[in-house]
């Protein structure tokens, strides 16, 4: 890679995550390396791009003036790159991907290792994150493509997946583990472990739905602490379908009386312009 190239990158990603550091690691380089190319750009131009600080790293005015120009050029690399790859038969490449963690565990694996067949030398990089962390690096270009419940943000392109009912999950030994469906109204009987982080996610949205005020005890992004902690017996909760495939809890799954799903898709910012490595890796997606 041309070394001002690198310099540009190193710019950008600072001025994204605050810091060298956090830099460095995104890059693969030291601290000091990032430094350095920062340093080398600011006397190669006759100024001071960021002001530096113990809570970080931010732009000077002078700075914020040229960062759309680095990015550009970074943006104009890339698809120099692109073109690249697609005339030496996509030989190498990187395919960047937001997700979360039910697609991570049982279709990516699928996916990726069907792909890899075909495209060995193709590269990997996956950001987990709620929905809402997942739509924001499309939109920024963190990521090249990202799992998504849809519809979501209306300027992103999206390819729709799966509908993923949602299910009621249930302690063994609990008094309705048998039943055929279970009753909405009894969401409310129990203390409930509610999946979800920062906005509404779907199970909040059934309980608008159906009116009703469970008694939510915890709340966390983390599907298996919330499986382990019904096992435990200290509540119930909904979950998708997808993540308690093959789960290793003493659990029991339950359909709600009034079914509900989420849809699952894939989104880009652009499907025209996405590399020929991510157009590629789209036709795996059955894979899945």
């Amino acid at each position: 890679m041309d070394m001002n190239i690198q310099k540009y990158m190193a710019f950008l990603k600072t001025v994204e995550y605050g810091s060298f550091t956090k830099a460095a690691e995104v890059l693969s380089y030291s601290q000091s390396g990032i430094s350095r190319m920062i340093n080398d750009l600011e006397k190669e131009w006759k100024i001071t791009l960021l002001e530096r600080g113990r809570a970080g790293v931010r732009l000077t005015s002078d700075g914020l003036k040229l960062l759309p120009h680095a990015q550009s050029v970074c943006t104009e690399y890339r698809k120099l790159q692109m073109q690249v790859d697609e005339l030496n038969g996509l030989q190498a490449g990187l395919i960047r991907i937001g997700t979360f963690s039910s697609v991570a565990t049982h279709w990516l694996p699928n996916i990726i290792r069907e792909f890899q067949k075909d495209y060995p030398n193709i590269e990997y990089e996956l950001l987990l994150g709620d929905y809402k962390e997942i739509e924001e690096w499309i939109l920024t270009g963190r990521v090249d493509c990202g799992f998504l419940r849809l519809p979501t943000h209306p300027e992103l392109q999206t390819i729709f997946l799966e509908q993923d009912e949602l299910l009621v999950i249930l302690p063994e030994a609990h008094p309705l583990a048998g039943c055929d469906r279970f009753p909405v109204a009894a969401l409310c009987n129990d203390p409930f472990m509610l999946l979800e982080k920062g906005e509404k996610a779907e199970v909040s949205e059934i309980f608008d739905r159906c009116k009703i005020s469970p008694n939510v005890h915890f709340t966390t992004w983390d599907d298996y602490a919330i499986m382990s902690m019904v096992e435990s017996g200290l509540g119930i909760s909904i979950l998708p379908q997808l993540i308690l495939r093959r789960v290793p809890y003493r659990i029991v799954a339950k359909e709600l009386e009034v079914p509900a799903y989420r849809s699952i898709g894939l989104a880009l910012r652009d499907q025209r312009s996405a590399s020929i490595a991510v157009k590629r890796f789209m036709e795996y997606l059955q894979y899945r």
